[in-house]
């Protein structure tokens, strides 16, 4: 898994009141496929490979994790949500929630590191 201290030392600052639902889906995130990265971009904790995958859209009552170019991850993703041109966006309210909802976020993750591994 690809930790990255800069990326511990965002959470540990914060006093965010989704940390543990956050902290869970960044290590689903990160132990989907071993090529991910994570950094800090635009002030949040983003997931890399071949180009971002996805970043934290904190909020203080829902996890939400932008997919930067989620329209165009090939495969069905009912968890994904969004009607624009290039973005889709997974929520989640809670860890329970996150722990629910952790196949589908695994699935768009290996898929994305997949196609780009591809191209």
């Amino acid at each position: 898994m690809n930790r990255n201290p800069e990326v511990d030392r965002w959470f540990d600052e914060r006093n965010h009141p989704m940390d543990a639902a956050m902290r869970r889906a960044r290590e689903i995130i990160l132990g989907a496929d071993d090529r991910i990265t994570e950094s800090i971009k635009w002030k949040t904790p983003t997931f890399s490979y071949a180009g971002n995958i996805a970043s934290f859209n904190p909020s203080k009552n829902v996890v939400s994790v932008m997919f930067h170019r989620g329209a165009e991850i090939p495969g069905k993703h009912p968890k994904l949500e969004g009607d624009g041109k290039l973005v889709r966006t997974m929520r989640f309210e809670s860890v329970e929630e996150v722990e629910r909802g952790r196949r589908d976020l695994e699935r768009v993750v290996k898929a994305w590191c997949d196609w780009k591994s591809k191209t």
